[in-house]
């Protein structure tokens, strides 16, 4: 497969709790469970948890390695920017919220203008934009 648009794109964060993590992607977000690999405490063996939405061509890779934790250390820079392309939904702000996400106020103002954000049990922080995106 080329390096070009048609690849698939991979994020992949370390995780504190897969189960957290999932109560805000997906029961939160409404990300689909894609993959799920529980460590079975061989050395060097990471749980990990691939949420998404089945037709896109990026998905999110959350691991834990149980025997060795590491903990995220997000930047204010470190985004995850999902374009709505219309106002961002109350009842969705308050669905993340009730699943472990903070309502937090952006780094870059810009945000701020044309979105919301969140920060996940994590600590990463997801940006509802108002705007679209096109690189068309």
């Amino acid at each position: 497969m080329p390096a070009d648009a048609t690849a698939p794109i991979r994020i992949a964060r370390p995780s504190r709790d897969l189960q957290v993590a999932e109560h805000f992607w997906v029961s939160g977000l409404g990300l689909d469970v894609l993959y799920r690999h529980a460590a079975d405490g061989t050395p060097g063996r990471h749980s990990l948890l691939m949420v998404g939405w089945p037709d896109a061509a990026w998905h999110l890779e959350l691991v834990h390695d149980p025997a060795a934790p590491m903990d995220p250390r997000p930047t204010p820079e470190d985004l995850l920017v999902i374009y709505l392309g219309e106002p961002v939904p109350d009842s969705l702000v308050e669905r993340l919220e009730r699943h472990g996400g903070k309502r937090v106020p952006a780094h870059n103002p810009y945000w701020d203008t044309w979105g919301v954000t969140l920060e996940d049990p994590d600590g990463y922080l997801l940006v509802l934009s108002t705007r679209t995106w096109s690189n068309r």
